[in-house]
């Protein structure tokens, strides 16, 4: 009778011991016999209560790491009732897809220089454009971009996305030529048959510039919008979804991840918390009264108090103010946007009547336990039929007056250290003349007044004419963006100032950026609102952790950047020369 004698067929047995072979060199090839062996010799001397759970934990160490395998974008409402993305990435760990984090951000397409009454219709629809787009980049092209990449090579993934983000740009550039050539063809064909109507235009419009010559020296155009591309949102939430999924692969914080890609290795050992702006009150032009100028009057706590104490201090002087309103201001009081009470008053002095009275009633002494920043948003103020701003109701100041004006508030009001977009961007001149005058005892911001981060890091900052910059962790800029231009603030003495963006969603990452990268200060709004809240509660935790850690720096003294006059010619004189030219 033919075959083996346990009833296999030679055939079989052959197969059966070639697959044995296989299996052997499987297992040799991945250690597993090597380590299996180690496991079990240290075990039986450990003798742990968990046999298998011990095992788990030893075979954990020689685990893949884990790796992207999806990003799923999904559309949710923001603080402002609007669209905004939100993204979950998953990774795959120990051969299983899990869920690691949820990341949202504002989807910001507003210019404060050009937002009016009559534009936010448009903007919303842009705003719910530039949702659906990001949503398509999401699921589909930068789902397969980033499938397989480990969430801890943040530099590798933000230049994918950078990548991506311009090739995007230059296939827009290239339609936006193609429909320029159409257009341009059009309007020659039209000017063709119309030649005669177009003459008596040209002739007229000279009659017109001359009837708006003024006496002063005219001000400079508004420049034009930066642009605005749709679905850059995409490349944003997907850069902080990543940086967030690092951390709770790592187990740590997100402030602790930071503050490493910024060092490139270890983070410090001592780390310290920003002084945090917090608005007291809102008296610019959707106030209700004749003041205008102040947009926001900010409170700084004093820089050797600890967050918790600083913040303690901040809610009782918000409280006495909300007191102080009610019981004894007459008028209109409603809550701002920016989380503080918005109140109209006519006169420039009564802020900070209100605001002296509310630190009588704590005993607390202005100039010493806190100080004071203005927010004026100058841009908003700007009329251009008349070519001045216009800082209370019927009282225009032309942009070299309003030197006159802040030199003035500064010296009635020494609590005063900060001044936000005291004027326009484009008035360079009257920026350059107010630093050099008065930067060695006040911080000069800009915020509306600024740059895109894109262009900041393209120009360099463009020259130092500011004392600081108001950033906003927005659109496509990834977190490798954000730590670059901290860095170059950094060399060039500019005070790097985490900010909200309008539409701001409950995501709290820009306390943890903000302490990561070391910035003076940051500029949460008020003390009302969910979505500024959980910045404040957020900056509470890290305190609270960096202390039991041992690693809590205390905060330095302020110290202004100070402008030199040669500084302050330099920049003027360049806007100068491109303007004759």
């Amino acid at each position: 009778m033919s075959g083996s004698s346990n009833g296999h067929s030679a055939e079989q047995v052959r197969d059966f011991g070639q697959l044995k072979q296989r299996a052997a060199e499987y297992y040799r090839s991945n250690l597993v016999p090597q380590r299996m062996q180690d496991v079990l010799n240290t075990m039986f001397y450990d003798k742990p209560d968990d046999i298998y759970g011990h095992l788990a934990n030893y075979f954990a160490n020689f685990a893949k790491p884990a790796a992207i395998s999806r990003i799923i974008g999904k559309e949710i409402l923001d603080a402002e009732g609007q669209q905004t993305v939100e993204v979950e990435l998953l990774c795959v760990i120990k051969n299983l897809e899990k869920s690691i984090c949820f990341t949202t951000m504002s989807n910001c397409c507003r210019d404060p220089n050009y937002t009016t009454q009559g534009t936010m219709d448009k903007e919303n629809e842009l705003k719910n454009l530039s949702v659906q787009i990001a949503l398509e980049w999401i699921n589909e092209p930068l789902n397969s971009l980033l499938k397989g990449l480990l969430p801890t090579n943040q530099t590798q993934v933000d230049k994918l996305l950078s990548e991506y983000f311009q090739r995007k740009l230059e296939e827009d550039e290239e339609q936006r030529k193609k429909d320029a050539e159409v257009e341009v063809t059009t309007e020659a064909e039209l000017s063709l048959s119309n030649t005669t109507a177009v003459t008596p235009d040209k002739k007229k419009k000279p009659v017109k510039a001359k009837k708006s010559i003024a006496p002063e020296k005219p001000i400079k155009p508004r420049e034009p919008p930066e642009p605005f591309f749709p679905g850059g949102v995409a490349i944003g939430v997907v850069s902080l979804a990543v940086a967030r999924a690092a951390t709770r692969l790592q187990n740590s914080s997100l402030y602790l991840h930071i503050a490493s890609l910024n060092h490139k290795g270890e983070p410090p050992k001592e780390m310290r918390m920003p002084l945090t702006m917090v608005s007291l009150l809102s008296c610019g032009k959707s106030s209700g009264g004749k003041l205008k100028l102040l947009k926001e009057v900010i409170a700084v706590p004093k820089s050797n108090l600890s967050y918790k104490q600083s913040l303690k201090m901040m809610i009782s002087l918000q409280q006495q103010i909300t007191k102080c309103l009610f019981t004894q201001k007459p008028g209109p009081t409603a809550m701002s946007d920016s989380g503080c009470w918005k109140k109209g008053f006519d006169q420039t002095e009564q802020p900070f009547e209100l605001i002296q009275e509310a630190c009588n009633a704590l005993e607390l002494t202005l100039g010493e336990d806190l100080h004071l920043m203005l927010n004026c948003a100058a841009h908003e103020l700007m009329d251009y039929e008349r070519e001045k701003y216009e800082i209370i109701s019927g009282v225009l100041k032309h942009p070299d007056e309003m030197i006159e004006l802040y030199t003035s508030l500064l010296e009635k009001y020494p609590s005063i250290i900060g001044l936000i977009d005291p004027l326009r961007k484009e008035d360079e001149e009257q920026w350059c003349k107010l630093c050099y005058l008065h930067s060695p005892q006040c911080y000069f911001l800009a915020d509306a007044a600024s740059r895109s981060i894109d262009k900041l890091i393209t120009d360099n900052l463009g020259g130092n004419r500011y004392s600081g910059l108001i950033l906003k962790l927005t659109n496509q800029t990834t977190i490798s963006n954000f730590i670059q231009v901290s860095k170059l603030m950094e060399v060039q003495d500019c005070r790097f100032i985490p900010g909200l963006a309008v539409g701001e969603t409950i995501d709290d990452s820009i306390a943890d950026i903000a302490v990561g990268l070391g910035a003076r200060f940051i500029k949460l709004g008020g003390l009302c609102h969910g979505e500024r809240v959980a910045k404040y509660n957020r900056l509470l935790a890290i305190e609270e952790e960096l202390a039991q850690r041992g690693a809590l720096g205390p905060a330095a003294e302020h110290q202004f950047p100070v402008i030199s006059e040669e500084e302050s010619d330099l920049n003027a004189v360049k806007p100068e020369s491109e303007q004759l030219d």
